[in-house]
C-alpha cells in the first residue's frame, strides 16, 4: 500500500514534469519584446516581365516566401506592427510586414494565392481612380472586396496616383479624401494607412496626411521602422527583379534600426541642392566612426563625425531632378546591419 508521503512524492514528480514541459514549450516559442523594430517589405507587380523596375519574378517571390516561412521570421499585419511600435511595445526579433502598392492585377492572380497559402497577412495600397476606370492591368472592386473580406488590409494610395508634390495643395487634399471615400464605399472599411505615390512627400503633405486621421504613412526609402520613427514618413525596403536575390533578401530582413534625430534638412523637398545633410544618432552605439553613407547617384559619400553622435554628410555633386535616396549603414556588434535611409525630392 502506498503511503501518504509516497503519493505526495508522485504528485511532486508529476508537477515537476509538467513544469519542465511548460518551460520547454516556452523556450521554443519566439521571444517577444526582443526589439522595438520591424522590417517592412514593398512589392508592386508579380510575374509582369514587361515592367522589371517594379516587378518581381515568381521564382524570386516564391523564394522570399519560403525564406520567411523557414527562417525564423514573424510576419505580422502592418497595422499591428504600427500600433505596437506607437505604444512603445516590443516585437519579436525578425518581425516582417508585407505591403503591396497599386493593386496591379497580378496581385490577385499571383501574389494573393501564394500569400494565402503561406498564411501571411499583407497590406494592399490602392489608388482608386484606375480601379474606377476599369484599367485592364488593375484589380477591380470585386477582387479588392474579396481580399478585404479575407483579412487583407486595404490602404490609401491616393485616388489618381500622381506626383503629389507637383499638384496644388488643395487638390492633394481632395485626392486623398476621394480615395478614402471610395475605399470605404466599396469595402466598408475606412483606411488608416497611407502610402505616398512614388514615395514623394514634403513636410506640408506629411502634416496634411497626419491631420486626416491616418495612423501612419509610408514612403519608398529603405530603412527599419522602430518606436522612435516618424510614423508619417516610414521606410520600406523595395523589392524588384534587380534587388531580390537571396543574399539581399537575407540582409535586409535582418537589419536593425539606426535611430537618428535632428535630421537636416527638415524638409525632404530640397531648397538647396546638394543638401547639407546631417543627423544625430539617437543613442550611443559602438563604432560610430564606421558609419558609411551612399547616395543613389554617385555611390559612397563623405561623412564626418562631430562630437559624440553627430554625423554630417557632404555630396560632391547636385542630385538630378526627381527622387534622390541616401542610405547610411553601420555594422552592429552582433554582425547585423543597422540602417537609416531617407529620400529627397529635387524640384
Amino acid at each position: 500500500m502506498i503511503g501518504w508521503s509516497s503519493l505526495e512524492r508522485i504528485k511532486m514528480s508529476w508537477a515537476s514534469i509538467v513544469l519542465a514541459i511548460a518551460l520547454l514549450a516556452l523556450s521554443a516559442m519566439p521571444t517577444r519584446g526582443e526589439v522595438g523594430s520591424a522590417v517592412i517589405l514593398m512589392y508592386h507587380r508579380f510575374g509582369a516581365a514587361a515592367t522589371p523596375s517594379t516587378n518581381i519574378r515568381l521564382d524570386q517571390f516564391d523564394a522570399h516566401l519560403q525564406a520567411l516561412a523557414t527562417g525564423g521570421y514573424r510576419v505580422l499585419p502592418v497595422p499591428d506592427i504600427v500600433a505596437r511600435l506607437k505604444r512603445g511595445e516590443g516585437l519579436p526579433d525578425f518581425t516582417i510586414g508585407i505591403t503591396i502598392d497599386d493593386a496591379h492585377v497580378s496581385v490577385y492572380r499571383e501574389a494573393w494565392p501564394r500569400l494565402r497559402r503561406a498564411g501571411f497577412p499583407f497590406t494592399l495600397f490602392v489608388a482608386t481612380d484606375p480601379v474606377d476606370a476599369g484599367h485592364a492591368n488593375t484589380m477591380n472592386w470585386d477582387e479588392i472586396r474579396e481580399l478585404s473580406r479575407s483579412g487583407v488590409t486595404i490602404g490609401n494610395h491616393g485616388a489618381a496616383h500622381r506626383h503629389m508634390l507637383t499638384l496644388p495643395k488643395a487638390k492633394n487634399v481632395v485626392n486623398i479624401q476621394r480615395a478614402s471615400r471610395r475605399i470605404e464605399e466599396e469595402t466598408g472599411t475606412n483606411p488608416t494607412l497611407f502610402a505616398y505615390p512614388y514615395g514623394e512627400f514634403d513636410r506640408d503633405l506629411r502634416d496634411r496626411i497626419k491631420g486626416k486621421g491616418f495612423e501612419a504613412a509610408f514612403g519608398q526609402h529603405s530603412g527599419v521602422v522602430h518606436f522612435q520613427s516618424d510614423f508619417f514618413g516610414l521606410p520600406r525596403f523595395a523589392l524588384n527583379e534587380q534587388f531580390a536575390d537571396a543574399d539581399r533578401f537575407s540582409l535586409i530582413t535582418r537589419t536593425l534600426p539606426l535611430p537618428v534625430a535632428e535630421i537636416t534638412p527638415t524638409d525632404p523637398l530640397l531648397a538647396i541642392n546638394p543638401p547639407l545633410f546631417g543627423f544625430t544618432v539617437a543613442k550611443q552605439l559602438a563604432n560610430l566612426s564606421e558609419i558609411a553613407c551612399y547616395a543613389s547617384a554617385g555611390g559612397e559619400v563623405v561623412t564626418e563625425r562631430l562630437g559624440a553622435r553627430r554625423i554630417e554628410v557632404r555630396f560632391s555633386e547636385p542630385f538630378p531632378t526627381g527622387r534622390a535616396r541616401v542610405n547610411c549603414t553601420l555594422r552592429d556588434a552582433g554582425g547585423r546591419w543597422r540602417w537609416f535611409g531617407t529620400q529627397f525630392v529635387v524640384p
